[in-house]
């Protein structure tokens, strides 16, 4: 029996990576929008509703997208699930951390850039569709 090792893409080369890149700068400025009109505060709470947003689509896109080919279709699917089943954890664990371990915190920054982040995530078919168009 064969040992094959299965075909990786490196990370930067995803058809994600854009997302990702796009999520982090809205991070970013939300933090600093945050932090600047709203204090120090709402700037530091919105950085770690970003995060906590961010970090888990890091890890899926790292487990869901790093095969390749039809040979790989079973390494595919497990990749997804268990991305998925990570995601999930990883953001639960960090809200709780977030919650449980950062004094003073402003729930509403927290909640708000999670859901820009979250909406960035929802309409990414459109920058993904534009960046595969490009010759």
């Amino acid at each position: 029996m064969e040992n094959r090792t299965q075909k990786r893409l490196p990370f930067h080369r995803l058809a994600v990576f854009p997302v990702l890149l796009t999520q982090c700068a809205v991070l970013l400025l939300a933090a600093l929008a945050l932090w600047q009109w709203h204090g120090v505060v709402a700037g530091y709470s919105g950085l770690c509703g970003g995060l906590i947003a961010w970090l888990p689509n890091l890890y899926f896109a790292h487990k869901a997208f790093r095969f390749t080919g039809a040979r790989a279709a079973q390494a595919i699917v497990r990749s997804f699930y268990a991305g998925e089943a990570g995601k999930l954890i990883l953001t639960a664990v960090l809200f709780a951390l977030t919650f449980a371990g950062v004094k003073p915190l402003a729930p509403l920054a927290v909640f708000g850039v999670f859901m820009l982040i979250q909406l960035v995530n929802w309409f990414s078919p459109l920058l993904m569709r534009t960046r595969l168009s490009r010759p």
